[in-house]
């Protein structure tokens, strides 16, 4: 018999408040867990489960990114994503990108369709033209702006929301997927870790990894680079995640990280009050959970 085994784990954002009700946000994680469960188990790539699952997080308008995001201090709604391919470190992204649903269908056109890793603004939006992607016709009507007052962070800080995905599939090939729409209230033309390869999304032959919090802070840590390259020199995943949250922390920030080893092995720690997540291995593990209900590694 075969011993090939896969693993996902997918992050809602880690800006949940325990004041809040979750009630559609935890069946529906669960719903997408067990739909990339069966994808998996049926051959699909990391990657293709990767991008599918954070389509279908930006697709809900229950999460900061996608249709769920809420306009910048100008009034635009700017948004980020970017993922890798860990069996070749292929990598795509777009930043401040608006008009268009997908972000993440925009990050893997670019990853396989230019010589580029990431396009911005007008550039990214012309591109996204070209290439057909769905757009958006009335940003007033199609936003949700989900998450509204569910971080605790006070107005002007770097309240946060992201939505994620890591994958390992039976062919031993991992992936990372990461959306946002940014923080709350974010300057015009800021861009956070997301649409960062090693800060906000790592994919290589050790671990995949997918964060969500205070941006600026996993992009001066490396967050998920950091943890791959941890794993690589010994360390198992679940130390390793906790070691750069707990570095994040030390920093003043706040936040949590999704991570996949090449054995499967499932972390998902932060700092925060709750973070929204869901997983799914072969060995018949899944679950979803937004605070510590549930576990936190695999």
């Amino acid at each position: 018999m075969s011993m090939r085994r896969f693993a996902m784990a997918l992050h809602g954002g880690a800006g949940a408040r325990r004041n809040r009700d979750y009630s559609r946000e935890v069946p529906h994680m669960l719903e997408l867990a067990e739909r990339a469960c069966d994808r998996l188990a049926g051959g699909a790539s990391a990657l293709d489960v990767a991008v599918e699952t954070a389509m279908a997080l930006e697709d809900s308008g229950l999460y900061v990114a996608g249709r769920g995001a809420s306009p910048n201090l100008a009034g635009d709604y700017e948004l980020d994503a970017s993922l890798m391919d860990g069996s070749s470190q292929a990598a795509g992204a777009v930043a401040a990108l608006k008009g268009f649903r997908n972000p993440i269908l925009a990050a893997r056109r670019v990853m396989e369709a230019t010589p580029h890793v990431m396009l911005a603004g007008e550039g990214a939006e012309a591109f996204c033209r070209e290439q057909d992607l769905a757009g958006i016709e009335d940003p007033d009507t199609w936003f949700t702006r989900a998450g509204q007052g569910e971080d605790n962070h006070p107005p002007g800080t770097l309240a946060h929301g992201t939505v994620g995905c890591v994958a390992l599939d039976l062919n031993g090939r991992m992936a990372s997927a990461t959306s946002t729409a940014g923080v709350f209230g974010k300057m015009p033309g800021r861009v956070g870790d997301t649409p960062i390869p090693a800060a906000g999304t790592w994919a290589d032959s050790h671990a995949a990894v997918s964060g969500t919090g205070q941006g600026e802070y996993f992009i001066r840590t490396a967050a998920c680079a950091q943890t791959s390259w941890r794993v690589a020199a010994g360390a198992t995943v679940a130390q390793a995640t906790q070691a750069v949250i707990d570095e994040i922390g030390r920093l003043g920030g706040d936040g949590g990280l999704i991570a996949v080893d090449r054995q499967g092995r499932i972390a998902m720690p932060y700092n925060s009050q709750g973070m929204k997540r869901a997983w799914a291995t072969s060995d018949g593990h899944i679950g979803s959970a937004v605070f510590d209900e549930g576990p936190t590694q695999l």
